[in-house]
């Protein structure tokens, strides 16, 4: 029992620390996720043990007291926080206690999910449809009136027309742009100070400024969740959907994907879909947040004492923790470009365990004042690449040794240096480094190229240390002599006869795979997957596209005079590659041609920017192109039509600039699916 006392007082004493630095401070020194750990663990030792639960425990509290230098308010109706589920089966746990709380049926309750926003919470008070206060959550029941700083958000509207209630009271999250935080933490370093570790801590320090103008400078955002007021009628909104709805009529932007309906499942669909979404938002969320969309049904579950119970938050799995650096190493790419690469103590990202974590370059080290021994905030870049984001505050204090950087080729102990003077990252300037081999073959039979199936890190390093092999597609010789090449191949460590086998045959299939992954693959500089496919548009072979001039290359959308300079510098190289490879027995398959003169867009050239009301940026791309468009990812005088959302940007702005029609998800909808 006293183990048990000591240890719910030592967790009761982090999370008091922990909500002080994030809240307060803000300066986090724990991830989210980490964070919620603790709590989580506190709440399950305090329920399972109530006998020695502290009075004054911390879970008892919404969060920390308001800082110092601002006027201290209280709030008119408590800002509750929120329980967490982690998993589906938690959340229709949850939903089962809300049917047995109202007496309905699954299907007889309508939710509403929204994006959890990674920012900070914001209550706007309006008398007579004018902005006559802001105020912070701060602890949830007294905030830090924040006025003169809201009024320096562009989001925020400072009146609200007639058919708004004259009183209101709207709830919602402040929040910096992924694209905002880096161009704000490119500016700080620079100027020597430390960047902040991620777009929500950026958005919590600007409003504890004391300057509005700084404010305004930085480019918060606001986006409304919930609106409470006596004008605010139960017959006026009485479902969740209808109250955010009419808000976009009030100068508020809406909140993207709405959706409402009845029964969980409907929720659970909704939140995978936005776990697509969240790689394409330009903002960062960390969960779903559901809500009972009944405001008489929200009335009738009321409020533990701490979180309402008509809402529960749904957390994605963590996309950014802390962890240690053991370790600075460099990789070599198939361009040569040594890469630094960041040995960490391992930690579990996004459901997987990271050990690794790229630094981009030199000046990436340092921006980030870099040293092993560091500990820091590492994510993964759309959930896929882990990366560095920023030392945990106050390492940066800590005595360590500065790394180094490579005088020499860390594979071939080659000469290193700039091929531009222009460019940040230096490279192996040796042509027969064996590790570009490696990462080209690589390239050459990843997912996004060939996707050639066995082909994988562990295989091409044995291929290459072979000798065997000079280019990527020489690994087609092996299917010129079928008995040898699997004798060969078979030898190879932990290459039973059968995977050798199964390999030749995804060989075999990659000879015939489209032109546009042969593009791809070949590792053309500056050529990535779109450029490929539209290359592959214009030219229907490899032999049109290598005798092609850097005239008749522009041409194509979206290449521009350094694209074909490296295709042609890339056929010069490789003059016979298409005689090899056909040699090789290689036939890509061109795209097959769409007769597109009876559709609607036939001849459009679009660009797709903003977030749209209902659709995502690639469903978006893929109507038009089914109506008969060319999409391309930047506007230029080639463009004809831009389809733009809210939050457009520098894209509407350069095509209102060149005369470009622009349009709206309606006017798209309204052309036909």
């Amino acid at each position: 029992m006293t183990d048990m006392r000591q240890r719910l007082k030592d967790l009761a004493d982090q999370v008091r620390l922990h909500r002080y630095r994030y809240y307060v401070l803000d300066q986090p020194t724990l991830a989210d996720a980490e964070y919620d750990a603790l709590e989580r663990e506190l709440r399950s030792l305090e329920g399972a043990n109530p006998e020695l639960a502290d009075p004054n425990s911390p879970t008892l509290r919404v969060g920390a007291s308001p800082v110092d230098g601002f006027e201290k308010v209280p709030h008119r109706t408590p800002m509750y926080s929120l329980d967490n589920v982690y998993s589906e089966d938690e959340l229709r746990q949850w939903a089962v206690r809300v049917q047995g709380l109202l007496g309905l049926a699954d299907g007889g309750i309508h939710y509403f999910p929204e994006p959890k926003f990674d920012g900070l919470s914001l209550c706007l008070w309006y008398e007579n449809h004018e902005l006559v206060r802001a105020v912070t959550r701060g602890d949830g029941e007294t905030g830090e009136d924040v006025t003169e700083n809201a009024k320096a958000i562009g989001d925020i509207p400072l009146k609200l027309p007639a058919e708004a209630p004259g009183s209101l009271e709207v709830r919602g999250e402040v929040f910096l742009s992924r694209k905002r935080w880096e161009e704000l933490n490119r500016q700080r370093t620079a100027a020597g100070v430390a960047p902040f570790a991620n777009p929500r801590n950026a958005a919590s320090g600007t409003m504890k400024l004391l300057d509005s103008r700084e404010v305004a400078r930085r480019g918060l955002q606001f986006i409304p969740w919930q609106f409470i007021g006596p004008m605010v009628a139960r017959t006026t909104f009485g479902l969740q959907m209808e109250a955010v709805g009419w808000s976009a009529g009030w100068a508020f932007v809406r909140l993207p994907h709405m959706y409402e309906g009845p029964g969980i499942q409907g929720v659970i669909d909704q939140i995978e879909r936005w776990a697509d979404w969240r790689q394409t938002l330009p903002f960062d969320i960390d969960g779903v947040v559901v809500k009972v969309a009944g405001l008489d049904l929200q009335e009738r579950l009321g409020f533990t004492d701490r979180a309402p119970r008509w809402a529960i938050a749904y957390k994605f799995p963590a996309t950014q923790v802390t962890t240690t650096v053991l370790g600075i190493t460099w990789q070599v790419g198939r361009s040569g470009k040594l890469t630094p690469v960041a040995e960490l103590e391992a930690v579990e990202v996004a459901g997987s365990t990271v050990r690794r974590a790229t630094l981009h370059n030199a000046d990436e080290l340092a921006r980030l004042g870099l040293k092993v021994g560091h500990r820091v905030f590492i994510e993964k870049g759309g959930e896929v690449i882990p990366k560095v984001v920023a030392l945990v505050p106050g390492e940066e204090l800590r005595d360590l040794p500065a790394p180094v950087i490579p005088a020499t080729c860390p594979e071939c102990a080659g000469e290193v240096g700039k091929t531009d003077d222009a460019e940040v990252a230096i490279r192996c300037l040796n042509p027969e480094c064996p590790a570009k081999l490696v990462a080209r073959l690589v390239h050459f039979g990843g997912r996004s190229a060939l996707d050639i199936e066995g082909l994988g890190d562990a295989l091409v390093e044995q291929v290459v240390a072979s000798g065997r092999f000079e280019q990527p597609w020489d690994i087609f010789t092996l299917l010129q002599d079928p008995v040898q090449g699997l004798a060969y191949v078979s030898g190879l460590e932990r290459m039973a006869e059968k995977s050798a086998q199964n390999l030749l045959e995804a060989l075999d299939a990659a000879r015939r795979k489209p032109l546009a992954r042969w593009i791809h693959a070949l590792g053309i500089p500056m050529v990535g997957a779109r450029t490929a496919e539209l290359l592959a548009e214009a030219y229907p072979s490899l032999e049109a596209l290598w005798v092609a001039d850097e005239q008749r290359l522009q041409a194509v959308e979206e290449v521009g005079p350094k694209v074909a300079a490296a295709l042609r510098a890339f056929a010069t190289l490789h003059p016979d590659l298409p005689a090899r490879l056909a040699l090789l027995g290689v036939r890509p398959e061109p795209p097959i041609p769409r007769d597109l003169s009876g559709l609607p867009l036939a001849g459009e050239v679009a660009v797709v920017t903003g977030t749209l009301p209902s659709l995502s940026r690639e469903d978006a791309e893929a109507w038009l192109k089914r109506l008969g468009a060319k999409v391309t990812g930047s506007v230029s005088p080639k463009t004809t039509l831009l389809l733009a959302g809210e939050k457009a940007g520098s894209k509407l702005a350069r095509a209102e600039a060149l005369g470009i029609p622009v349009r709206d998800e309606a006017w798209l909808r309204s052309q036909g699916s």
